[in-house]
């Protein structure tokens, strides 16, 4: 009785499929690794203990950083004279009127040290547990601008030291913390030894204030809530001339540097952080696709029709 079927060369029989190399092999693995890329963009509810250790350490490491980065007095000078003589040319130079003028008013001017001195830590703080607590899909991509945000600004100060205006040489700014002797500012008086003196581009003041005012203009709902948002970083770019604590061009280079900022955060995401959801899906579920960018507002359950049960 004859074989039922031949045996190969290799002593498999023909009719034995022979293992092949899985060619699909590559592209699943690369869908796999692009599935957990998403998984790990899509918003997701924010934990407390985690939110909270890992702003204190950043800002620590920020401190530090910041702290560290060598005070280049005779560049940081020089610098604050090149700027000065910039905003001359371009006839903007009003800082000095601003100073003097406000200075001139003493509950005006002592109001704006405490200002300077509290507000940037208080409202970007009360701006971060609001998202927390109301717009938790939003939270992570709100959090990373400004932490790229501020990681960026540390870049700046290492490169470009300044002298704010009310150290520089020969000019005729006032340091208003000195002069009325308020509480609080790291820039000066008692506490100025904890800081970096000549670290004054890009503001931050303006960064984290600019950071706030845009988030509440675009999440709040009520008007009047809107209107605050802008009117905060406006009312912060007062203070830090008033004060001599910087020029309107440390200003512009806060901006720039929170325009780094949500650049990151939409290169991340996908998206900025007010055109993502709300909410998170309970259960630790996440949102991708389209749904993860969609507002809130346009997520909405669609009603049964009538009758049905």
């Amino acid at each position: 009785m004859g074989e039922s079927h031949v045996k190969t060369q290799e002593g498999r029989s023909a009719d034995t499929p022979s293992p092949q190399v899985d060619e699909a092999s590559p592209a699943a693995e690369r869908k796999s690794t692009l599935a957990k890329l998403r998984a790990l963009r899509s918003p997701r509810r924010p934990r407390l203990w985690f939110e909270i250790l890992l702003i204190a350490v950043s800002y620590w490491l920020y401190s530090l950083v910041r702290n560290a980065v060598p005070e280049q007095k005779a560049a940081a000078l020089s610098n604050a004279d090149w700027i000065w003589s910039v905003e001359k040319s371009l006839g903007l130079a009003f800082e000095e009127s601003v100073n003097h003028a406000v200075n001139s008013v003493t509950w005006l001017i002592v109001s704006m040290n405490y200002y300077y001195a509290t507000l940037h830590f208080v409202i970007t703080i009360g701006v971060l547990i609001w998202l927390f607590r109301r717009h938790p899909g939003r939270y992570a991509a709100a959090r990373l601008v400004l932490f790229a945000t501020t990681a960026f600004a540390l870049l700046g100060y290492y490169l470009y030291p300044l002298a704010p205006p009310r150290l520089m040489n020969g000019g005729n700014f006032i340091d208003t913390v000195m002069l009325h002797q308020t509480w609080g500012s790291m820039a000066s008086g008692n506490l100025k030894n904890m800081s970096n003196q000549y670290a004054a581009m890009p503001s931050m003041h303006i960064g984290w204030s600019l950071w706030c005012g845009l988030t509440i203009f675009a999440l709040a709902s009520a008007p009047w809530a809107r209107i605050l948002g802008l009117l905060y970083p406006a009312a912060t770019l007062v203070v830090i001339v008033a004060t001599a604590n910087h020029f309107w061009l440390d200003a512009v280079g806060g901006m720039a540097c929170l325009a780094f900022g949500y650049a990151v955060s939409y290169a991340w995401y996908g998206a900025l952080p007010n055109r993502l959801p709300k909410l998170v899906p309970s259960g630790g579920g996440h949102l991708t696709g389209l749904t993860a960018r969609a507002p809130a507002r346009d997520r909405r359950p669609v009603p049964e029709p009538s009758g049905h049960r």
